[in-house]
């Protein structure tokens, strides 16, 4: 009898818990059985392991054959394990030294001819191998990916024939050593988009807070040029930040290095589930709002979605994560985004607009706002208006001094730096005992907040965020109190409230 094991690490939501894979050789009718919870692609592996063994000049052994994916009560998906198979099989018949695979972590997919593929997750593997001081082999075309991570025994494979002469010889390739890329603040200028000084504003607070927006307004008018715009706004991410947005990445789709402490945008059309939003799955996948974790999710045509689909959005709106549970599993998820949603003002999208063209009834036009619940408008601090540009606006010779998006982002970085030194995180993410310390209005300003919740009848949470709106307005006019003009600015960004748009 032979027994071999191999480490590797199983995908469980962002975490990536650790495997011992236990290859058994024992007298009886040949053939290789997997267990220990494998779901389909686990399975299938016996048959990609078989053939690249032989496709590489190995022998199968012609022997039973027992695979365990130890712990048996965590499930395992996905092609990751196909090479942690193949050499605990190669070890456990002699044909590899198995002491070449202790304290040493394998990953990856086999194809037919042990060409070594890529897997998703890499990059969290790594973080978990580093922490656990085992080394760590993975696929050629996960290398730089895991090299973000600082593992220091990090080694690649492109062939299953290739590493396994390596192991003969005790001298795997090291991962070529890996620098983060300078983060480079790509995409659309703000400076492109024409009119729209009160939007762009509007915009420029939302950066500098961490605040989400609602924009309303007719078609064309520049909602989503404006929305693509905010991640270019946004302050730099820290490495710790940059780190998070990309084990977030690399479990979904696999990061792309070049992308290293850009923002996450993401677009879902109204079509989306619920599901697809919040994540979920037998086994649980993280979903659009855990993919803009650290950046921007943009929901054009808001009142389009399915109401159960947005009302899911309350939760980590206000907690910043996520728990999808299942009747066997539970994942938890980072969902700390900056939601900005772009809706028309009516059904025909023209309500009072110039032109003359709506023709909505009033019973339309509240039936058509009554798709977005009142909690989840409370939740979004800033309503602004978005009318539609005057043609002599669109010419460049109109706006010949527009603010480009490095000047306003410049603004918005040294806001956010005194937000930090006050009270450690960004204005929007204020706690109510914090707000309590921080947002405190003059009496002027306290007189007019009054005067406001009473007559536009706006609600606790409502409240608390006309603060916070207005602590940024402040930081960003470099006020150390918060006076009337400061308040009435907040105010005036509670478009829904006030029952106009």
């Amino acid at each position: 009898m032979a027994l071999a094991r191999v480490l590797s690490r199983a995908q469980n939501g962002l975490e990536a818990d650790l495997v011992t894979v236990e290859v058994h050789l024992a007298p009886g009718l040949p053939g290789l059985s997997i267990v220990g919870l494998p779901e389909a692609a686990v399975r299938e592996a016996k048959d990609r392991v078989k053939a690249a063994i032989g496709t590489c000049g190995y022998q199968f052994p012609n022997r039973r054959i027992t695979c365990n994916l130890a712990p048996a009560d965590l499930p395992k998906e996905g092609a990751r394990f196909d090479l942690a198979i193949a050499l605990g099989i190669l070890a456990a018949s002699g044909q590899i030294p198995a002491t070449s695979l202790e304290q040493l972590e394998v990953l990856g997919e086999l194809s037919l001819s042990g060409e070594i593929r890529s897997v998703p997750g890499a990059l969290p593997a790594a973080l978990k191998a580093a922490a656990s001081g085992h080394g760590l082999l993975v696929p050629a075309g996960n290398g730089p990916e895991a090299a973000l991570s600082g593992h220091g025994r990090l080694f690649i494979a492109h062939h299953l024939g290739a590493l396994s002469a390596a192991l003969h010889a005790g001298q795997l390739d090291p991962a070529p050593a890996s620098t983060p890329p300078t983060p480079a603040q790509a995409g659309p200028d703000l400076a492109e988009v024409r009119g729209q000084q009160q939007a762009k504003r509007a915009l420029e607070i939302a950066a500098a807070g961490g605040h989400s927006l609602l924009m309303i307004g007719p078609p064309g008018a520049g909602k989503s040029m404006l929305a693509v715009r905010l991640p270019g706004l946004l302050p730099p991410m820290t490495d710790a930040e940059a780190l998070e947005a990309a084990a977030v990445a690399s479990i979904a789709q696999g990061f792309d290095p070049q992308r290293w402490g850009q923002r996450p945008y993401r677009a879902p059309h109204h079509t989306a589930s619920g599901v697809a939003l919040v994540g979920g799955g037998a086994t649980p996948r993280p979903g659009e709002i855990t993919l803009a974790h650290l950046g921007v999710l943009f929901l054009d045509e808001l009142p389009e979605f399915d109401r159960r689909v947005l009302e899911v959005l309350r939760e980590p709106l206000e907690s910043g994560t996520i728990t999808v549970s299942r009747a066997a599993r539970q994942a938890d998820f980072p969902a700390r985004f900056q939601l900005v949603a772009a809706m028309n003002p009516c059904p025909c999208g023209y309500l009072g607009d110039a032109s003359g063209k709506c023709r909505c009834t009033p019973d339309q036009v509240l039936r058509y706002r009554a798709k977005i619940s009142g909690p989840l408008l409370d939740r979004i601090d800033l309503h602004v208006h978005v009318p539609r540009v005057e043609p002599a606006a669109l010419s460049r010779d109109a706006a010949p001094d527009a603010e480009s998006s490095a000047a306003v982002r410049q603004r918005v970085q040294q806001c956010r730096e005194r937000q930090l030194q006050r009270a450690g995180k960004a204005n929007a993410m204020l706690s109510p005992k914090d707000i309590e310390r921080d947002c405190v209005p003059t009496p002027d300003a306290r007189t007019l907040l009054d005067t406001a919740m009473s007559r536009l009848s706006l609600s606790a949470r409502a409240y608390h965020r006309v603060l916070k709106v207005a602590r940024t307005i402040a930081d960003l006019g470099e006020s150390a109190a918060i006076g009337p003009v400061h308040i009435a600015e907040a105010v005036r960004y509670r478009e829904l409230d006030r029952g106009t748009g």
